[in-house]
């Protein structure tokens, strides 16, 4: 039964449903300036420059006229959603560091492209070709926890000094090469946001919020009694890969803003945050998310009114929601129930 009070209730609904309609308000915005060249979206499309422009006049800045900052943020919006709702699955599972490692395993796939495009030329998505590698890595980490006996953490820990070390060799033979720079990717850069990825994350977070949505019933049982499941003829392997695969590519849209160090942040820290007040599964996962748009939202009013980079400052906050947390709960522990 839940504790909750019916203030408290109203208070995470209103919050949600909030984020609800500021998460498609981006996709929109982002669906606009993908079809900004035909004539009625041109023209919503001017009108958004115009009350961006207003915005930067009121407020002081010099930042919503420009459309790279709307993809940018955007961006960042739609990580604070489907980070921390990926991110729940697997904090209850203890498996946070498979963020870290599809996050140095799409790294790999961007030196890759890197290489191929200083090579030859080739001006083909970057984050394409880190989300086809992200996928595989993914794919790998399931296979070897399927087909070894080693510990549950093992093959993760393979896999991730595995795609590190292909990283660093490939950085290392891309040195010198005109147009390899992996700064961007490393350490995260709105400036790294491009239209292409902008849309890619809306793409990203449509269907990751859909297939979670459709699948909640299954993920939740695989997370809490992983056996149980097996014996109720729940096909565990899929729904297994199903989850680490979407892990994947939220890693590589969130690499964009975050970049391959701290990405692994908003998928634990948020959670972490939650699961300090939380009652139950439902509600961490609720709240995880909230705490997400206020370290994304906080972050970027700290990056832009200090100009201190993005993907540093939105950790720094859900970190100090985190501290926040653990002072104002009565409890060492978080008890969560399964409902």
């Amino acid at each position: 039964m839940s504790t909750r009070s019916p203030l408290r209730r109203r208070l995470e609904r209103i919050g949600i449903g909030l984020t609800a309609v500021l998460a498609v308000a981006m996709v929109g915005l982002l669906a606009i300036d993908a079809l900004r060249s035909y004539p009625v979206v041109d023209v919503i499309y001017e009108q958004a420059r115009i009350a961006g422009w207003w915005l930067d006049h009121y407020l002081g800045t010099n930042v919503f006229y420009h459309p790279f900052m709307w993809r940018s943020i955007a961006t960042g919006i739609l990580i604070g959603v489907v980070a921390p709702l990926v991110g729940t699955y697997l904090v209850h599972r203890e498996m946070a560091l498979i963020g870290e490692t599809l996050a140095h395993t799409a790294f790999a796939g961007v030196a890759v492209g890197l290489v191929v495009s200083s090579m030859t030329g080739w001006s083909g998505s970057l984050l394409l070709v880190a989300l086809v590698v992200g996928i595989l890595g993914a794919l790998g980490v399931q296979w070897l926890a399927e087909r070894t006996d080693t510990y549950g953490d093992v093959p993760i820990a393979i896999m991730l000094t595995g795609s590190f070390a292909v990283g660093t060799l490939i950085i290392s033979y891309g040195r010198g090469m005109t147009g390899f720079n992996v700064e961007g990717y490393l350490f995260g850069n709105i400036s790294v946001v491009t239209p292409s990825g902008a849309r890619l994350m809306a793409v990203i977070s449509v269907v990751v919020v859909l297939v979670t949505v459709a699948t909640y019933k299954q993920l939740l049982f695989i997370t809490f009694d992983e056996q149980a499941a097996r014996v109720a003829r729940l096909n565990v392997t899929w729904y297994n890969t199903l989850l680490i695969v979407m892990t994947a590519v939220v890693v590589v849209g969130a690499m964009q803003i975050l970049g391959v160090i701290l990405v692994a942040a908003m998928l634990v820290v948020p959670v972490a945050t939650a699961t300090q007040v939380a009652h139950s599964f439902r509600e961490t996962l609720t709240l995880s998310i909230l705490v997400g748009q206020v370290a994304v939202i906080g972050g970027f009013a700290l990056s832009i009114s200090q100009g201190l980079p993005t993907g540093g400052s939105i950790v720094v906050v859900a970190i100090a929601c985190y501290l926040l947390a653990i002072f104002a709960s009565s409890r060492s522990t978080a008890a969560i129930s399964t409902h």
